[in-house]
């Protein structure tokens, strides 16, 4: 179990820098010496889909896996749900501050809980609707954000919290998929079946907006494919060494970290309605996380 705890600690160590690598190719912020050009969300999902499909192909050859997996219809469900989502979380988090992306994308899991309720039939107590509450109302705080009393901070539009919560929502159905998969299909093909959709769809954006990575680029975008590809290889073993009602809270690390990130390297000044609001939104997450602990411990 501890093992499983330090794996899930380090998933979300590399999903953080993925993301520090995506904020930085927002084209208006310098790490350092270190300027580089704004390379758009879609392309920076291809690198990133592009090592995936490689490291995965390999590994289902070498395990001698089913490389179209058996349920085919919920692996593409998953594949262009998680397609879209990652799309219009790039987008969110180039474009506002990199903490109330990140909070916002942590999301997913209560809706993932709604979808399962309503697709799936999975039960939901009622304290939990309270916990489901609490985290929606942060958002609503942190849209009204231009209407706070403390004028200082970052600025960004209402437009991308909508695209922030879109991407939690189709994360939301993309990790209801991987519930349906569990007993039909191997981890590493749900995986593979991301860059399969996302690789010509993303080739297809690229038609029409591409920028030519100079330098360094070149080495970071590697990086995002790669850091990505260990993330989730760490988090499904995190998932195969312990219960997930246990594992997954540890999961929310990444909150912390992303507050800090925005803090300490983007110099992010939030005003008072969006601090609160990211405050709402992780009490709602944390709160529910650890009730499912607890009743798995009773179970």
């Amino acid at each position: 179990m501890k093992k499983g705890i330090i794996y899930v600690v380090l998933s979300g160590l590399c999903f953080l820098i993925v993301n520090l690598i995506v904020k930085l190719f927002s084209g208006n912020l310098s790490l350092g010496q270190l300027e580089l050009q704004s390379i758009p969300a879609h392309e920076l999902v291809l690198s990133r889909s592009i090592v995936s499909f490689v490291i995965s192909s390999i590994i289902i050859y070498r395990k001698g896996l089913p490389y179209f997996g058996v349920n085919k219809k919920w692996l593409i469900i998953r594949g262009i749900a998680g397609t879209l989502a990652l799309t219009l979380f790039f987008m969110t988090i180039q474009n506002m501050p990199f903490a109330v992306a990140a909070v916002i994308q942590y999301l997913a899991p209560i809706f993932t809980m709604l979808f399962t309720f309503f697709l799936l039939g999975e039960r939901i107590f009622s304290i939990q609707w309270l916990f489901v509450s609490l985290a929606f109302f942060g958002v609503c705080l942190i849209s009204l954000q231009n209407y706070a009393l403390d004028y200082l901070g970052d600025y960004f539009e209402p437009y991308w919290i909508g695209l922030g919560m879109l991407s939690a929502s189709i994360s939301g159905i993309a990790y209801t998929a991987i519930v349906k998969l569990k007993d039909t299909d191997e981890p590493i093909s749900i995986v593979l079946y991301f860059p399969m959709i996302s690789i010509p769809c993303m080739v297809l954006l690229c038609l029409f907006e591409f920028i030519m990575p100079v330098g360094i680029e070149w080495f970071l975008l590697l990086l995002v494919g790669v850091f990505t590809q260990f993330a989730q290889i760490l988090l499904t073993k995190a998932l195969h060494l312990g219960s997930s009602s246990v594992i997954i809270p540890f999961q929310y690390l990444g909150i912390v970290y992303a507050l800090l990130v925005g803090y300490l390297v983007f110099d992010e000044r939030l005003n008072m309605m969006v601090n609160l609001g990211v405050l709402f939104i992780f009490s709602g997450i944390i709160m529910n996380a650890y009730f499912r602990y607890k009743k798995a411990q009773k179970s």
